[in-house]
């Protein structure tokens, strides 16, 4: 493992131009990770070309702002893609253009790609795995306030706020680490976790109105009729699916949200593994935190039911 770590720190010395990539509907650890990781090179070496590319999430731009780039940059360029476990699900398809792929990831690596991949699933998110790599390497290197603001966005929201089973001595290390940059995590903690009155009135309909099986499965429906009624993007509403964790006998929750084209599956859990159900469902991720992707409503039962299975 240290070679591989060892190898990405050579290719990042080594190419003028670098391309940063992250998963699709980017959560804070995706965006941390890549916009820390562009911060830090940036800053320590300014004469580099160094690129974030993607959809922007407007609630999450207090991480960092995406750039927008011609094709022309990704040649011979070293392209990095953090925290994506699929090839399906990087933001950018022109992630292989560039003329080498590193693969950084905290997710069980289900499907294997890049000239060099980093895979680990001890870290708790990617944002972790690239502030212990520079840690451990830290000669041309120099972290500052910036870029240790974004790691430690991701690290605190994959973490659920440092409450999850995924933090452990190494993380709560490594956030030590960024804290003393003058990040402010007062700021941060509130930029990701105070919600506005629509989402704290739709948070109070869900719980008075989820789903429960006998086996302990919530689940609630998002329509789009739904949103619009509460005056709550999408986003806002995913990122209330830990409702359903404070209700004791819920030992499965997830959340079907409408969109456009597909219903978007956040499923959680307490102590169940559920990420080979979610990978039946065109998904994957964590053992207690997965997603899945439905394209119509009466597939929700068979979510349900596949759940259900693995419920004891």
């Amino acid at each position: 493992m240290d070679n591989k770590k060892a190898e990405i720190i050579e290719a990042i010395k080594k190419y003028h131009t670098i391309i940063i990539h992250r998963h699709v509907h980017p959560d804070p650890d995706a965006l941390g990770s890549q916009i820390g990781l562009k911060k830090l090179l940036k800053h320590s070496n300014p004469s580099k070309e160094v690129y974030a590319v993607g959809e922007e999430v407007d609630k999450l731009l207090f991480i960092g702002d995406m750039d927008v780039i011609s094709d022309k940059k990704y040649k011979g360029a070293l392209v990095i893609v953090c925290d994506t476990a699929n090839i399906s699900r990087i933001s950018d398809t022109r992630y292989d253009h560039g003329d080498m792929l590193i693969k950084i990831d905290h997710h069980p690596d289900y499907e294997q790609f890049g000239d060099l991949s980093w895979v680990d699933p001890s870290y708790s998110s990617a944002s972790e795995m690239l502030v212990d790599l520079f840690l451990e390497f830290p000669e041309g290197f120099i972290m500052n306030k910036e870029a240790a603001k974004s790691f430690y966005a991701g690290i605190l929201s994959d973490t659920g706020n440092f409450m999850n089973g995924n933090t452990t001595s190494r993380t709560l290390k490594m956030v030590s680490h960024l804290r003393t940059y003058n990040i402010h995590p007062e700021r941060i903690h509130n930029s990701l976790n105070i919600k506005t009155k629509n989402a704290s009135r739709l948070k109070t309909d869900i719980l008075m109105s989820f789903n429960v099986t006998d086996k302990g499965v919530a689940y609630f429906i998002i329509t789009e009729d739904l949103l619009n009624m509460y005056g709550v993007d999408r986003i806002e509403a995913s990122n209330l699916v830990n409702t359903l964790s404070n209700v004791r006998s819920n030992k499965i929750w997830a959340f079907f949200i409408e969109y456009p084209s597909e219903i978007r599956v956040r499923i959680r859990s307490r102590n169940i593994p559920i990420a080979s159900v979610a990978r039946q469902f065109n998904g994957g991720g964590h053992s207690l935190a997965s997603g899945a992707t439905i394209h119509s409503w009466d597939e929700v039962d068979h979510v349900i039911q596949a759940l259900d299975q693995v419920c004891p």
